[in-house]
């Protein structure tokens, strides 16, 4: 895909504009069922969330015309904040999840180039669903992460030995926060010695992992000790699942007390969990932060920064994720989205209809420029909003033609 990403790119926006030909959007512009790149430039705007809203307001109120894609919208995606600091709905339809599969299923592979020996053991994850809501018309709304972890991609994913948890379903799947800290917590002790990685999806997650232990681990060694579970655990789920692997460990119970009585935390990842060959976190952009505190708990633990994401659109990954994290970058897949890029600079601070800034095509980027990146074209429907703060570095070498952004910030 990246060997080619221009005809890669014509063929994701023929198959998204034919599919979308008939909805109230794109024949507002008089398309007239074009597929080509050209007609969709001249015709079809750069716009604003806000320009949106209007129509995103009536799905979510009950309206199932096609507004924005021929097939039934399954749900919406609110997005973190990180970035513009507001939530935001966008809404998503059931095959986009293949797509996001897809992306997900590369990631072990590159990393198995680079740390060998990774379906030996299992990963400890700190993995969590966040609470959802309903529109008006009976849609459910909720970040991106909480419908992949329930959704049957996940939930029913087969096994594979290079993707084992030693967090169960049950525990990732509870909308409580402590229970589910508390039970993924104890499955990682339980399976210390299995454990070859350790992450969670941001890295102030699993710095709150790490409180949570300092918090509770006298609890914890308490229920290893004696092979019972917290009474504060009340999800049947979370105890059903529990009773197959907490048995008394008198031994393990007396290394949690030893670790963790002092005030020495220092490399306290690493003593505890002595095969981690990494850490598995995002650290660029606003985690940056943290670094300095992941490499005390951890004793400087390689950080690997595997996929560049976000609620509106998954955009690629990184081919070197044992790279420093100054130097992480992540290579865009072609088949995502349709991509464009406006160059630092050109951009106004409000779109303009009569000054609608250039747009470069992924293929056109020019090496040691700095652009934004514009999917315009995501999964389903011809329009998404500009994405702040999303500024890249292209590195582009014609002779691979392959490219690679890095993200500043």
């Amino acid at each position: 895909m990246t060997r080619n990403p221009g005809a890669v790119q014509e063929r994701v926006l023929r198959e998204i504009l034919s599919q979308n030909a008939e909805t109230e959007y794109l024949r507002r512009y008089g398309l007239s069922r074009a597929t080509d790149r050209d007609t969709f430039k001249a015709r079809v705007p750069v716009v604003t969330y806000e320009d949106l809203q209007p129509e995103i307001q009536r799905i979510a109120n009950g309206d199932r015309s096609p507004i924005f894609s021929s097939r039934p919208i399954s749900e919406f995606l609110t997005s973190s904040g990180t970035s513009a600091g507001e939530r935001k709905l966008m809404p998503t339809i059931h095959e986009e999840l293949d797509r996001r599969q897809l992306l997900y299923s590369l990631l072990m592979p590159v990393m198995n180039l680079y740390v060998p020996g990774l379906d030996k053991g299992k990963g400890l994850y700190f993995l969590f669903v966040k609470a959802e809501t309903k529109t008006p018309g009976g849609l459910v709304a909720r970040p991106v992460l909480t419908s992949y972890y329930k959704s049957e991609h996940f939930k029913t994913r087969p096994y594979d030995p290079y993707n084992v948890y030693t967090s169960p379903n049950a525990a990732i799947l509870c909308p409580d926060s402590f229970q589910s800290m508390y039970a993924q917590m104890l499955c990682g002790l339980l399976a210390r010695r299995q454990v070859l990685r350790v992450g969670a999806v941001f890295a102030s997650g699993l710095l709150r992992a790490i409180r949570f232990l300092q918090l509770h681990w006298s609890q914890l060694a308490n229920d290893i000790r004696n092979g019972t579970l917290n009474p504060r655990i009340t999800d049947l789920n979370i105890q059903d699942c529990m009773h197959e692997v907490l048995k008394p460990d008198p031994d393990l119970a007396d290394f949690v007390c030893k670790q963790c009585e002092g005030e020495n935390w220092d490399r306290i990842i690493t003593r505890i969990w002595p095969n981690t060959k990494y850490l598995d976190v995002i650290v660029t952009g606003a985690m940056s932060q943290y670094i300095p505190t992941l490499d005390y708990y951890s004793g400087g633990l390689p950080l690997a920064c595997t996929m560049y994401a976000s609620s509106e659109c998954y955009f690629g990954l990184n081919l070197k994720p044992m790279s420093k994290p100054s130097e992480v970058s992540y290579t865009i897949m072609p088949n995502m989205a349709y991509f464009e890029f406006i160059l630092l600079g050109e951009s106004a601070p409000s779109l303009s209809r009569n000054s609608p800034p250039r747009l470069v095509d992924l293929a056109d980027v020019e090496m040691g420029k700095e652009y934004e990146l514009v999917p315009r074209c995501v999964n389903f429907t011809p329009i998404v909003e500009l994405l702040d703060s999303r500024v890249i570095s292209a590195h582009f070498s014609p002779a691979l033609l392959h490219w690679t952004p890095e993200r500043l910030h």
